[in-house]
C-alpha cells in the first residue's frame, strides 16, 4: 500500500525512471535471440536478479519523499554522483555477476538436457519442454536452480540497497545486515519474496511492458520493508 501511494504521488516522473526496465530487457533479449532462444525465459526470469539494483533511484525517491524534501526523477539519478555511489555500483556489479551466472547456469542445463543444437523457434522449444523427458528435467531443474539464485539475491539485497542510501555504511555491513534480516524475519521475508517474483512475472508477460508499473511499486513498497525492519540509526 505504501508503495502504491509513492508511486501516486510522483508517477510521472517514476514511469520516466522505469522506462529503462522494459527497453533494456528488449534488448537483452535482441542479443540473447537467434541462436540462444534457450536463454530467453532465464534471462526475463533472472530480471529479478538484478531488480534491487535497477531499483536504487525508487529507494531514493521515497527516501526524499519521507523527509519532506523535493523529489524528481533528477533527484533519484543524482544518486550514481553522491558518495553513496561507489557501494552501490560494487553491491549492484556482485548482482550482475549472481544474474551472468545464472544465465550460464541455465544454458549448461539446456546443453545437458535438450542441446546442443538450439531450439529452431519459441515453440519448438515450448513443445520439447513440456512433452519429453529431457525437457521437463530441464523444467524442474531450472526452477528448482532458479529458485536458489533467488534465494541468495534476496538473502544478500532485500534491505542493503536502501541502508546504504540511508547510512554511511559499507558493502560487507548492508550485506551482512540485510543477512541477519532475513534470518530474523523468515516468513515475512519468504512471503515478500513470492510477492516480488509474482508481480515480477505478471509485469513481464506484455514484453516487459508492465514493469514500468509493478517496478516502482515494488520499489518504492522495499523502502518501507527496509524502515519497518531495521531500526533507525543514531
Amino acid at each position: 500500500m505504501k508503495g502504491i501511494e509513492d508511486f501516486g504521488a510522483y508517477r510521472t516522473d517514476v514511469i520516466f525512471v522505469c522506462l529503462i526496465y522494459p527497453a533494456a530487457g528488449l534488448l537483452l533479449a535482441g542479443i540473447f535471440g537467434g541462436d540462444l532462444l534457450q536463454i530467453l525465459f532465464p534471462l526475463v526470469s533472472g530480471f529479478a536478479l538484478i531488480g534491487p539494483f535497477a531499483a536504487f533511484g525508487l529507494y531514493e525517491m521515497s527516501r526524499r519523499r519521507e523527509q519532506g524534501l523535493p523529489v524528481s526523477w533528477i533527484d533519484a539519478l543524482a544518486v550514481l554522483v553522491s558518495p553513496r555511489s561507489g557501494a552501490i555500483l560494487t553491491l549492484g556489479l556482485v548482482l550482475m555477476a549472481i544474474f551472468l551466472a545464472w544465465l550460464f547456469a541455465a544454458q549448461l542445463l539446456y546443453l545437458a538436457t535438450l542441446g546442443p543444437e538450439p531450439p529452431a523457434s519459441i515453440g519448438a522449444l515450448l513443445h520439447a519442454v513440456l512433452t519429453t523427458g529431457p525437457g521437463l528435467v530441464l523444467l524442474f531443474a531450472g526452477i528448482g536452480i532458479g529458485f536458489l539464485f533467488a534465494v541468495l539475491v534476496l538473502t544478500i539485497s532485500v534491505v542493503s540497497f536502501p541502508l546504504l542510501l540511508d547510512r554511511p555504511v559499507g558493502v560487507t555491513t548492508a550485506i551482512r545486515t540485510s543477512v541477519r534480516a532475513v534470518a530474523a524475519n523468515p516468513d515475512t521475508m519468504a512471503a515478500w519474496g513470492l510477492i516480488v517474483a509474482a508481480a515480477l512475472a505478471i509485469g513481464s508477460l506484455p514484453l516487459l511492458v508492465g514493469l514500468i508499473v509493478v517496478m516502482p511499486v515494488l520499489g518504492h513498497a522495499t523502502w518501507h520493508l527496509y524502515r519497518r525492519v531495521v531500526a533507525p540509526g543514531p
